[in-house]
């Protein structure tokens, strides 16, 4: 299928399209730019060499009318002032946040601009999700953190105090987009840790409050701390609520591994064996622990992703195979590189 990366400069653009050169059934044929538009995609991304000698589109050179998937990698606000270029008939997953809120309110504080609408939210993992995925023309992609909150506590809805989740997840630089910033310079980053968008204000809280609430029919609030970690990708997050009934270690354990026994990308580890964002870089999985915190009895949560990965591009790859009805892992790794 004629396949177009709209946005492909950036890191998860990048990612894209090495993901899809070897995908057996998605040919990419327009890659789009905007800043960069006509500059070779290998200046800016040398390591695909199969996109030697290519130059990026700009986007307004694009033929739209003979993309039949396109994925979107722009920034936030972007995406909804071209998605009427396309044709009706094509298939569209948007990495941006444009689309996945329905609280128009709820846009108006976390981002800038007029609330393009909702489309179907694209996290195969919850339940129901793939079939919604699979009948949808229209995907709006999960966030980084999102994906590993959402996917963190999922299996724990109807065990846990669903008003009180505190979530601290630290994420590599790449997260923060390839924009040149003083805080995100070697010299700054490397040997040091830091929190960010401190008290509350993250912009995946409304987006994973959203996701849990309607998956659990009743409200859910996190209180959400990220940090940025020195290092260039991946996801830790580590997410802890006070259980509403009296489980140990072994019966959580054997919940989630329950809930996610038929989930190919989703990895409960054995006890005692702990996530690790090294060993999912250029992987679409999930890793994930669980624990009972006796003292406090609360549950503890360990998930680990690759935020280029599950929690980007390999996600929208992922998502345009249910859309598209091939087999929701093909061109995907299940592996990641480790060490």
């Amino acid at each position: 299928m004629n396949t177009a990366v709209i946005g492909a400069s950036g890191y998860a653009g990048g990612e894209l399209l090495r993901l899809l050169s070897t995908h057996p059934h998605l040919q990419v044929t327009q890659v789009s730019a905007h800043s960069n538009a006509g500059e070779l995609i290998t200046n800016v991304h040398p390591h695909l060499t199969t996109h030697n000698g290519e130059r990026f589109l700009s986007i307004d050179s694009l033929k739209y009318e003979e993309i039949e998937v396109a994925f979107i990698a722009l920034p936030h606000g972007q995406s909804a002032g071209i998605v009427e270029k396309f044709s009706k008939n094509t298939k569209i997953v948007d990495l941006g946040a444009d689309f996945r809120l329905t609280d128009a309110t709820q846009w108006k504080k976390y981002y800038e601009g007029i609330h393009a609408g909702t489309w179907t939210y694209g996290l195969p993992e919850i339940p129901g999700s793939r079939e919604k995925i699979s009948q949808s023309r229209q995907v709006a992609n999960p966030g980084c953190y999102a994906t590993s909150i959402i996917a963190g506590v999922l299996p724990a809805l109807d065990v846990i105090d669903s008003s009180d989740v505190v979530v601290v997840a630290a994420s590599g630089t790449t997260g923060a987009g390839r924009n040149a910033k003083i805080s995100l310079i070697a010299s700054e980053v490397m040997g040091s840790l830091t929190s960010y968008k401190f008290g509350g204000v993250h912009q995946h809280t409304p987006e994973v409050e959203q996701a849990l609430s309607l998956a659990s029919g009743k409200t859910v609030k996190i209180s959400f701390t990220p940090i940025l970690a020195p290092m260039p990708r991946g996801i830790l997050s580590t997410i802890t609520a006070r259980l509403s009934v009296n489980m140990d270690t072994e019966k959580v354990h054997s919940l989630f591994s329950n809930f996610y026994k038929n989930d190919y990308f989703v990895d409960v580890l054995p006890i005692g064996q702990m996530p690790k964002t090294g060993s999912l870089t250029g992987s679409n999985k999930i890793q994930m622990q669980v624990a009972v915190d006796e003292h406090t009895h609360r549950l503890v949560i360990s998930v680990a992703i690759d935020n280029l990965g599950k929690g980007a591009a390999s996600q929208a790859i992922q998502n345009a195979n249910l859309m598209c009805g091939f087999h929701e892992g093909a061109g995907l790794s299940t592996d990641g590189l480790g060490a």
